[in-house]
This record gives structure tokens, sequence and C-alpha cells, in this order.
């Protein structure tokens, strides 16, 4: 499969795509700087061939749909696609110190975000066996909704909503669509003493796989 993920650069990302590298997949590694990201270069080194970049931030409509246009001339099909890309902010504010800007910056990476990539990139997947897996997390439950994360809770419900709407819309052209909860992880966003990214990125691709 051609695999196209977004936050390939660090984190849970990172380790989905050298998780589909090494399941003999192809990445096309979503991240705002290409050239920053070392450990991706090291992929790229050790995949070699297997590793391509879209360097476009997800809150930039034109960028995704100009990667698109570049693709398609190019003849590039995508056979999933993982938003991965997204913030956690505002983690204690209550409701009266709740810093709105960053509300609305939540919503534009964490579900305008995957919405943009799906609208432009979706006509790249053939439509046979392909999916699309949306990270989200339990937060976004509204039957376990828990105090405080308003931000980061809230777009993810949005975000569940979205999978839900996105797979009645495509059912018929045989693409697959989830929403993941990959718990708590090692990464800059879950803090370090949370389980490792591996084990996470190995239970994605068993999702991804079912849904092939």
């Amino acid at each position: 499969m051609n695999i196209l993920i977004t936050g390939a650069g660090r984190g849970l990302g990172l380790h989905l795509a050298a998780e589909a590298l090494r399941r003999g997949h192809s990445v096309i590694a979503a991240v705002r700087n290409a050239a920053a990201d070392g450990a991706l270069a090291k992929l790229e080194q050790q995949y070699k061939g297997r590793v391509a970049y879209a360097a476009f931030d997800v809150t930039d409509e034109q960028a995704i749909a100009q990667f698109a246009a570049d693709a398609s001339e190019a003849g590039i099909t995508v056979d999933a696609v993982i938003n991965n890309a997204a913030i956690l902010t505002e983690r204690s504010a209550s409701i009266e110190t709740l810093n709105m800007d960053e509300v609305a910056r939540s919503f534009e990476i964490n579900v305008f975000g995957p919405m943009k990539v799906v609208k432009h990139v979706l006509p790249l997947m053939n439509g046979t066996s392909g999916a699309i897996v949306n990270i989200s997390s339990e937060a976004g439950s509204l039957h376990n909704a828990y105090g405080g994360d308003y931000p980061y809770a809230m777009t993810k419900t949005a975000l569940n909503m979205f999978t839900e709407q996105l797979r009645h819309a495509v059912k018929e052209r045989g693409i697959a669509v989830y929403s993941v909860h990959p718990g708590w992880i090692r990464t800059d966003m879950g803090a370090s003493k949370h389980p490792g990214t591996r084990k996470t990125a190995r239970q994605a691709f068993s999702i991804l796989q079912r849904g092939k």
C-alpha cells in the first residue's frame, strides 16, 4: 500500500511510518518541513525508494490541494490515509480561563485539518480496498466524558462525527473509515511516563489491514 501519514515527523506519526515501512508498504510523510525531519531522513535511507514527502501544514488547504494536484499529474495513487497530526493545548484551563484562540487553533488542526486532507486526497484513492484512519481519543467519547481538556476533547468528538459521516459517504467506493483511540503514549504530547509508541503503531496497522 501507498500510505499518506500526517504529522509523520515525530511521535506516533513517525512510528506509524516506521511500522508501515517495516511491513513492506510505501509512505508519503506529510510534514511541515521535510528538510528538518532527521528521523524521517534515516527511514528514507533505510527504506530507499519507499519514502516520499508531502511538505504541507494540515491547516493550509491550498498547499494540500497543490500536493494532490501534483500527485495526480504524476500518476501517484494513495491506498490509505492516516490523519495523525494534532495538538493538545489548554489542558489545565477552566472554562473561566480558557483561551478561545487556542480552542479555535485546535479545531483548525485536529478537525478541519483531517477534513481538508480527505477532501483533496480522496480523488487519489482507488477505492477498491482503501482505508482512512483518523487518530482520535477516548477524550472525544460522549459516554465517557470527563472534565477539562476542552479544546482536545471537543475536537476529538467532532473528529469522531466526521469519521461516521465519511464512512457513509465512501462505503459504496469500498473505502473503510475508522476512528482509532491509541491511548496515552510516550510522545511530546503524551509525556514520558506512558507506554511506548511502537506497540500502538502495530495495533493501528492491525486495524488498517482488516480494512484492506
